[in-house]
């Protein structure tokens, strides 16, 4: 363009760098934002051609990112997404100086603009890799201007350079004035603010995220079983939001989430669990209602075996009296035997734990309790003491209602932790999405007592996803992993007493989510057949 500009072409231009800065403090792409860059800086200068050029090889190049040229109709790298095939400008030579050749990377070296009039009249760069693209496609690089892009800080971030400044006519080549060069120094200084700006926001997710990945590791190095939980519950809960995304019918059809949206729910359910990383492991961990650090069971064993041998010598000193009748004695003794080795076997069937431990069979422990026995060289006492009865009648699991108590403290401990951090705006439900996959529907949930309708859909979701991994999760050392046609029988029972939402059971059905997670993440063994029909609370 010519040196000399009029009013309205400075307004222009004027014009063009406020639209820029405006775009550029709401782009939130870098791909978009590098392309949108270097298209304003081609059209407030008229160029025919540009290139923008990013740091690599940890710092030690400059990689094409984008060129444009608009008489070859060229448009790689950027949001386009079509490959770059230029090579990478080395910043140092082969003797570890700055590559002061390439006048690209004496611009980035330099920290100082190149404004060359004729590259063929120049002699001061290396310009053989533009003359072999100018004989390759029958074109004539004339004029060139090279801006280098610096933070605040003096810190490279990418090099501006763009090729053939045309006239008004749009047909004539001429040299990049003065004014242009100040345009583009302006242009290069805002957009390497923007940049960085957006740099710094992804190494402040990256940070967060690996944040949160290392309170993850925590929890798994506590228990893996835990670990797993924390790594799918995320994908199955993001899995049922989409699901519900795509909906266009029912009471859920107006839910829709955005990106911004997603990385929120998505860390929510990656912190879901975070308070547990203060829960004790022997409680975590407690596969069978008598464990402590090791299981009590064996003490038990070690005590039927002492009944077991006081039968056996009572028989042996009944067998000396006098007119003993050895074949009666016999039979009760094997009565005896029989009736212990099976109040054994019923015991350890107890403690392995079960959904529901039926009235009788509680009794059936208390009765076994009073058993009395005599350990070597102390007095008589109840064969079960009062702690290891109170845990072989548990009802469901293993945990008794002291360990519950702590085990469901972690959700109070999650609230807290993540309530105490300083959420961004647009995280800041990260909180209230977490802490509520324990609520229920009907209010009975805890540890707020929240109903449905004052939980969000997310929080809701992520209850779903919750259970139905646990039902499923075929590694804990509790329990077995359950069939997919129990899961979901268990769950749509939930949906009809009050426990979870029935509107979003009704699209993890129908969307048969429940399939892809089970496809993707049970074992084979544990999916059978699925007669939806069939799913209590589901009408298809």
């Amino acid at each position: 363009m010519s040196a000399a500009l009029s009013h309205t072409d400075i307004a222009q231009r004027l014009e063009l760098l406020t639209e820029l800065s405006v775009a550029l403090g709401h782009s939130t792409d870098t791909d978009s934002l590098l392309e949108h860059i270097l298209k304003v800086a081609k059209a407030m200068t008229g160029a025919d051609g540009g290139t923008l050029y990013r740091p690599c090889d940890a710092g030690a190049s400059l990689c094409f990112n984008m060129s444009l040229n608009d008489t070859l109709g060229i448009c790689q790298g950027g949001a386009s997404g079509k490959p770059v095939d230029i090579a990478a400008v080395p910043l140092t030579g082969a003797d570890g100086r700055p590559n002061l050749d390439s006048v690209a990377a004496y611009a980035a070296n330099m920290g100082r603009s190149v404004n060359i009039a004729d590259v063929y009249e120049a002699g001061d760069f290396n310009f053989s890799a533009m003359r072999d693209f100018d004989a390759r496609f029958g074109y004539r690089t004339r004029s060139i201007l090279t801006v280098p892009m610096n933070d605040h800080e003096g810190v490279l971030v990418g090099v501006l350079q763009l090729i053939n400044a045309r006239a008004d006519d749009g047909v004539t080549i001429d040299a990049f004035s003065a004014t242009d060069q100040r345009f583009i120094e302006a242009l290069a200084a805002q957009a390497a603010v923007a940049i960085t700006k957006r740099q710094l926001m992804q190494q402040l997710e990256r940070l967060l995220e690996s944040l949160v990945n290392l309170i993850n590791i925590a929890i798994d190095d506590k228990s893996p079983y835990t670990g797993r939980h924390c790594q799918f519950v995320p994908e199955l809960t993001m899995m049922l939001a989409d699901a519900v995304h795509a909906t266009d019918s029912g009471p859920l059809a107006s839910f829709r989430m955005n990106d911004a949206d997603r990385k929120e729910l998505w860390l929510a359910g990656l912190l879901h669990d975070c308070g547990k990383i203060t829960t004790p492991v022997h409680v975590v961990d407690k596969a069978t209602k008598l464990e402590t650090i090791f299981d009590r069971i064996v003490l038990i064993d070690t005590r039927f075996e002492v009944l077991l041998r006081d039968c056996e010598l009572r028989a042996l000193r009944e067998r000396g009296l006098p007119g003993a009748d050895s074949g009666a004695i016999e039979a009760r003794l094997a009565a005896e035997l029989a009736a212990l080795r099976a109040d054994r076997a019923f015991l350890h069937g107890a403690n392995a734990g079960s959904e529901a431990m039926a009235a009788p069979d509680q009794e059936r422990v208390r009765r076994i309790a009073r058993y009395r026995w005599r350990p070597d060289g102390d007095a008589e006492r109840d064969f079960l003491d009062e702690d290891e009865t109170m845990n072989l009648t548990i009802r469901s699991g293993t945990l008794n209602e002291a360990e519950r108590k702590i085990i469901n403290n972690h959700i109070s401990m999650t609230i807290r932790m993540l309530e105490a951090l300083p959420w961004p705006r647009h995280l800041a439900n990260v909180p209230e999405y977490a802490g509520g996959h324990h609520e229920r529907m009907d209010g009975r949930g805890y540890p707020r007592g929240l109903t449905g309708s004052q939980m969000s859909v997310q929080a809701r979701v992520m209850a779903i996803a919750d259970i139905f991994e646990a039902l499923t999760a075929r590694d804990r050392p509790y329990k077995k992993g359950k069939m997919l046609s129990e899961s979901l029988r268990i769950l749509g029972n939930f949906s009809l007493n009050g426990h979870i939402d029935p509107d979003l059971f009704d699209i993890f059905v129908r969307s048969k989510t429940y399939l892809a997670f089970a496809e993707r993440h049970m074992d084979p063994r544990q999916i059978d057949a699925v007669d939806e029909a069939r799913i209590p609370g589901y009408w298809p």
